[in-house]
């Protein structure tokens, strides 16, 4: 899988591999820190940037991500996206540039066009001044020959909310009060200068200290490392790494599935239009962008991370809770206090890889013989998976589903341009599947292969399951002693 980051991956995991290594020696301090620094990079020649010393500051602020810390410049940031602002350097300043297409024409269209003085018809070409361009496009849109191109930094384009500006010397700013962490900004940046907090730190803190840490796989974690890495080789795999066990968070999507669609049957009833409340970046975007559809319109059950973290807290009081899965908005999910009883920490897979290779565990072959939840609920990592498992268990407790109307958005723009729908009381049909990544989560920005080869062994993983109703299912676990609504009051 290739992304605008590729040749950088290798070392954003080289830093966390080695900074978790450090953490389950107990040996992470600031000493140590500055060795690993020199370790990376160790000279005198550069070989990502024009010097050895900018590296070494580079891989500090990754030091500093890893460690769940914001970067230097932004101190008080409690953002999960961070920008390091010493990685962001090489991407032009100006938005609009004249291409050699420019024929020197004498009509000259881009400088009639232009109202701030922005152009200056030099020898060769037109010529726009980056200090004076305000970047309304007028010019480009003059030009007979289209020589003007508009340059949209990968970062700002990877943005479903506008959330990325510039200060005056080009560096990329997050503002977060639009920030919807979703992390498409990450993989977008070719200059690897976007990350986010790493908690894995914290994590093996936990650990060391000998208490019990669960994880909990996502659904889409099936398929993501290949057909013969089943649910059973991850808990393996996890134990060795020093949690107590791994939990499915299938079973948490059968949860939701049931709660949500009470909610939407009552919903339907009175007409009210709903959405659901599975996506936290789509979460994210109704808080930041849509507040009164936030407030109105969103489904009131928790996502499927946070049932298994409820459900395992009821069963292990004090216990620790871990959510692996390709979403970085999760992280922040789980940083919502507003949510009691959430997952304590999200990791990617691209941090839990890291995990792996620091204690020298391998992810193996397992049988697939561990199974916690329906197909449905396996099946909430893909676009119209959370309206299919909700369809399905109205239809279970004998309701007629065929009057309902439903919309699945996937995508950040898709799902922006509906929630402008909703707002302007022009959206015609009943619920909105909301998910910002597009495919849904097992197309989020950290999954591990493209899309096309998770889904190829998802469906061979995926047919091996048994049949088992969603609500039939939840039969066999204590649904009445822990609260499935996001304020946590109980039934």
């Amino acid at each position: 899988m290739v992304t605008n980051d590729q040749s950088l991956l290798r070392l954003k995991h080289r830093i966390m591999e080695r900074t978790a290594a450090l953490a389950y020696e107990n040996n992470l301090n600031d000493e140590t820190k500055e060795a690993l620094v020199y370790e990376i990079i160790p000279g005198p020649l550069a070989t990502y940037r024009c010097c050895i010393y900018k590296e070494r500051e580079i891989v500090r602020e990754r030091i500093r991500l890893a460690c769940a810390l914001p970067t230097s410049n932004h101190p008080e940031s409690e953002n999960i996206v961070q920008v390091i602002s010493a990685a962001c350097e090489e991407c032009p300043l100006s938005a609009y540039t004249v291409t050699d297409n420019c024929r020197l024409c004498m009509g000259k269209a881009c400088l009639n066009s232009c109202r701030f003085g922005a152009i200056t018809i030099g020898q060769n070409r037109s010529h726009i001044d980056p200090q004076k361009c305000k970047e309304c496009g007028m010019c480009a849109q003059a030009c007979p020959y289209g020589a003007i191109a508009h340059l949209v930094r990968p970062c700002k384009r990877a943005c479903p909310v506008g959330a990325i500006n510039y200060d005056d010397n080009g560096i990329c700013m997050i503002d977060e009060s639009k920030c919807i962490n979703c992390g498409h900004c990450i993989h977008s940046c070719p200059f690897g200068a976007i990350g986010s907090k790493t908690y894995l730190v914290e994590i093996i803190g936990h650990i060391n200290a000998g208490e019990e840490v669960y994880a909990m796989c996502a659904p889409a974690t099936e398929g993501q490392f290949g057909a013969d890495i089943t649910m059973e080789s991850l808990r393996v795999a996890t134990r060795k790494l020093g949690f107590k066990d791994m939990i499915e968070v299938g079973l948490g999507g059968d949860m939701t599935a049931a709660y949500e669609s009470a909610e939407w049957s009552e919903a339907f009833k009175e007409g009210k239009k709903m959405t659901t409340s599975c996506c936290p970046a789509f979460i994210n975007m109704l808080r930041k962008h849509f507040p009164k559809q936030f407030e109105e319109n969103m489904s009131s059950t928790v996502s499927p991370m946070c049932a298994i973290s409820r459900y395992l807290k009821y069963l292990h009081p004090g216990c620790k809770t871990v959510f692996i899965g390709p979403c970085i908005a999760k992280k922040s999910e789980a940083a919502d206090k507003s949510v009691p009883d959430n997952a304590d920490y999200a990791i990617t897979y691209g941090e839990f890889r890291a995990l792996l290779r620091a204690k020298g565990v391998e992810l193996e072959p397992a049988d697939n013989s561990y199974q916690e939840s329906s197909v449905w609920g396996k099946r909430f990592a893909s676009s119209g998976g959370v309206a299919n498992a909700v369809i399905e268990c109205m239809q279970e407790r004998g309701e007629d589903t065929s009057q309902l109307k439903l919309v699945q958005v996937a995508g950040g723009d898709d799902c922006r341009k509906t929630l402008m729908m909703l707002k302007a009381n022009r959206f015609k049909e009943d619920f909105i599947e909301g998910m910002v990544c597009p495919g849904g989560c097992v197309g989020g920005p950290s999954k591990h292969k493209t899309e096309m080869e998770i889904k190829r062994a998802r469906e061979t993983l995926l047919k091996k399951a048994d049949g088992r109703k969603v609500l039939d299912n939840l039969k066999d676990y204590p649904m009445d002693k822990f609260s499935m609504h996001r304020d946590g009051h109980l039934d």
